[in-house]
């Protein structure tokens, strides 16, 4: 039988500090693999690095930083005109071992209803190579009410694969058909919200997010839940705040009407200033001034995720 066209996609941005044991891995994945790099303006010598070392990387410079979703749908659309049959989205400051790619295809072989198949992910181990990624452990435990995932491991019992609600993009699997369906990531966000985005058009048009518990990988990823750089906690919180919303007014799963959403803000932000909290009320003022300009296109996003085919994608 012949073996499926992969294509792993990676954008980098800075990324010397991973690059040896990231695209070393690739080349001792036990399925074959064509590697895409996209590189969003590194400043740190990625460039020279990964062509040098790794020349049998398809290597695409852009000219300016896409940020994460722009330059994945850039790579998307080289591997989707390579005639790629799996798309595999990995982060910059990952790895993979021998086996890991081997055994998702052996989850996606053995699910009974392929088309179900929106997005695969291999067990997120953090740097350590010995603990799973701190962020994927939680995304396990929210949903372990309704797939007893945990039960099994501790009984020894755990099945070859397991329904999740939501994994991060740093290691996706993603089958032609998913490309074909719902598309490419939403090019509203910058960086960020991405895959919380995608998951909800996943969740849209009825596909499901599968675990492979046999496949591991490695996400050397900072290791908490507010990063060192985010010195000012407040405005760290604010800034999530701000991304929730965004993401809620983009979920094409729940209704939205812009008028509606714009009076909410205006009268949020007079409630909290007539309640004493100024700065409350000053992050709802600057809410509206965010989207002032954002409204028509947010629902221009909206209708065109909901067709799905190719969305946000260029195959021209």
């Amino acid at each position: 039988m012949k073996s499926p066209k992969i294509s792993i996609i990676i954008v980098t941005y800075n990324a010397m500090k991973w690059a040896e044991k990231c695209f070393s891995s690739l080349r001792k994945s036990s399925m074959p693999v064509d590697v895409i790099v996209v590189d969003n303006g590194s400043t740190d010598g990625t460039q020279n690095y990964i062509q040098t070392h790794f020349p049998e990387v398809e290597f695409v410079q852009s000219p300016e930083n896409l940020g994460f979703g722009k330059a994945n749908n850039l790579g998307i659309e080289i591997a989707y005109k390579n005639g790629a049959d799996f798309f595999y989205l990995m982060n910059q400051d990952a790895w993979i071992f021998e086996d890991s790619i081997q055994k998702m295809l052996e989850v996606y072989n053995e699910y009974p209803n392929k088309d179900e198949i929106g997005i695969l992910s291999p067990m997120h181990l953090d740097g350590s190579e010995k603990n799973l990624d701190m962020h994927f452990e939680r995304y396990l435990a929210r949903y372990t009410e309704h797939n007893r995932l945990l039960s099994d491991f501790i009984n020894k019992t755990e099945k070859n694969y397991y329904e999740i609600d939501f994994v991060n993009a740093a290691h996706w699997l993603l089958p032609r058909k998913t490309i074909d369906e719902i598309g490419g990531f939403n090019p509203y966000f910058f960086y960020g919200a991405e895959d919380y985005d995608y998951i909800n058009r996943i969740k849209f048009f009825n596909k499901k997010i599968l675990i492979s518990t046999k496949s591991k990988v490695v996400h050397d990823a900072f290791q908490g839940f507010l990063k060192p750089n985010h010195t000012d906690k407040e405005k760290a919180r604010l800034e999530s705040m701000r991304m929730q919303r965004e993401t809620r007014y983009l979920n094409i799963n729940t209704d939205f009407n812009y008028k509606s959403e714009k009076k909410s803000l205006f009268y949020d932000a007079i409630k909290l200033r007539l309640k004493g909290r100024k700065k409350e009320a000053d992050f709802y003022s600057e809410l509206q001034k965010h989207f002032k300009d954002k409204w028509t296109f947010i629902e221009e996003l909206r209708a065109k995720a909901k067709l799905g085919n190719h969305a946000f994608l260029n195959f021209d």
